[in-house]
Formats: structure tokens, sequence, C-alpha cells
């Protein structure tokens, strides 16, 4: 299933998307109640199949009711999009964990995960605009991530097991201000600016995506490809992040773990070539059966 947030009056609800429609499941409820459903993700995510079976069985009856679906179907435009995980508790990140841009970068290939943490005020949605901290930053970069979502509990969970813990995935732009990230050993504030987390489109089920590891991924600036890519290159794959992290952590319901970025960010090119982010650029995060997430660039007040 594609599952989306849906913002109306400043509340948060779910939404699917099937096919080339998509279903408001609050309105859909107000024309055919069910005691089986949610419209919140964060409950979708944290019950799995026991919440997920009656959600599908429910969207499937609502899509060939064309009474319901009068209700139902809402048309881009007519919503806002709000993060498609809308309340992680841990949003997890791994740096340099794609060969090719560990070279661009002239970094060393880690031997072990390198992780850092993102916070909930970094997270925004798809269409929404993302300021550029102007004030403190200069050089704000862009870096299409595929995004593990957890579905269970795992603590010391084993790699060949990790994947069943992963409820599903979505599409990240892990927008990073450079000269606040380098400024210091720790990593953190040039990560952290305000909405620099756009996540979505969709959250989609693991049962639909498949292999995570084999997934085309592509970044688009003013229409130009910046990064064009693969999940295959990954230094440590999907199952390998889950099980590693659970050594040390216990993932929970929600948690993210952006899992990296291939080459091709501004901060891989020579010096005199670099050209950061700036008000008005529009920048399009594409992976592989997950939607396109796209945002502009503005200037923070």
């Amino acid at each position: 299933m594609k599952l989306l947030t849906i913002e109306k009056e400043g509340k948060q609800h779910l939404g699917v998307k099937v096919g080339d429609q998509i279903i408001d499941v609050n309105q859909a409820l107000t024309v055919s109640p069910s005691e089986k459903v949610t419209v919140d993700v964060m409950e979708v995510i944290a019950g799995g199949e026991t919440v997920l079976s009656p959600l599908r069985t429910y969207v499937e009856r609502v899509a060939k009711d064309a009474k319901v679906m009068q209700a139902a179907a809402v048309k881009e435009g007519e919503f806002t999009y709000g993060p498609c995980v809308t309340r992680p508790s841990k949003i997890i990140c791994v740096g340099l964990n794609y060969r090719k841009h560990a070279e661009e970068t002239n970094s060393p290939i880690p031997k072990f995960p390198i992780l850092f943490n993102k916070f909930s005020n970094t997270l925004a949605g798809h269409q929404e605009d993302i300021p550029l901290p102007i004030r403190v930053s200069s050089q704000v970069d862009y870096e299409v991530e595929l995004v593990i979502v957890i579905g269970k509990q795992a603590k010391y969970v084993s790699k060949e097991n990790a994947l069943s813990y992963v409820f599903g995935y979505c599409n990240v732009n892990d927008i990073s201000a450079r000269d606040l990230q380098m400024r210091t050993q720790q990593w953190l504030l040039g990560k952290t600016c305000d909405k620099f987390s756009p996540l979505g489109p969709y959250l989609v089920t693991a049962d639909e995506v498949g292999n995570p590891n084999q997934l085309e991924m592509k970044c688009i600036v003013n229409g130009e490809v910046r990064q064009n890519s693969n999940t295959s290159d990954m230094i440590f794959y999907c199952d390998e992040l889950v099980s590693y992290i659970s050594q040390h952590m216990t993932l929970v319901p929600g948690d993210i773990i952006l899992t990296g970025t291939p080459q091709g960010v501004v901060i891989g090119y020579p010096e005199d070539k670099r050209v950061y982010l700036k008000h008005g650029d529009v920048v399009t995060i594409e992976i592989e059966k997950l939607g396109t997430l796209t945002n502009r660039m503005v200037n923070e007040a």
C-alpha cells in the first residue's frame, strides 16, 4: 500500500493512494464508517498487519463504491501533504554509505556505519517550501536517500531477520548545510535546520518494494539530474543497518533510518564548481517504487 499524510485545517490524518486516486480515509469514514480503521499513520505502522489488513480491505471496498468515492477521493491541490511518517521517536542517519559518494569526497570507506541523528523539527512534506537559513549558512546541499521505516520493536536482531522488522520505505531529501556541518567534527548542526528532512510523498509498505537494495534513485534540481544511482551501491545494506543499529539501541515502530546518499552532491564537486542551493530552486527526489518528492527552496524570512 501507499500511505500518505493529508493536512487540513491544521490536523493530520491518513490518506491512501490507489492507482491514480487518493482516498482521504477520514472523509471516507464519514460516509462509510468502520471501527476497524484508523486515520493515524503511526497507529497503522505500530499495528502492523493487524491494522493494515482491515485498512486494505476497507480501501478496496471504498475504491469500488462510486458513491463513497465521490466523498472520499481528493485531488492534489485540495489538500496539503504532511510528512508520510508524522511522529518518529528516532530519526537515525547513516553517513558515507555509498562507495562512489565516499570516493567523490575523498573519504575512506567506513568499517562500521557512521551514525548521527536528526530531530522532528526537520520534518516536512511533499510540495512544502524549505527555508534556506541564509543568516547562518550559504552552502545548502541536496541528498537523495532511501528511508527505512521500522514496524516492530527490534533489539539484537540478526541480519538474516532484520528486514522482517521493516514496515516500509519512503523518500527523503537529507538537506545539509555543509558550512555548518563541517564547522566541527560533529555533523549534527548542518543537518538539523528547520524542515531539512522533507519526507514522502508516500510511505510504501515493504511487500510492494521488495528488495530495498535494488532501487534506482535520482535527485533533480531545476530539471537537471544531479544524482543518478542505485541503492545497490550502499556500503552497508538495509538489513545490515537495521541489525547493526538494533545491537546498540531498541528500535520501535515509526523510527526512521536515513540510509545515506550516492554520488553527485554539491560538496563532491571541485571547490570552484560548487553551486549550492538558492532561493527558488526546485529539488525533486525520485526512488523507484516510492514516488516523487518535490520541494522548493526559499530564503528564510
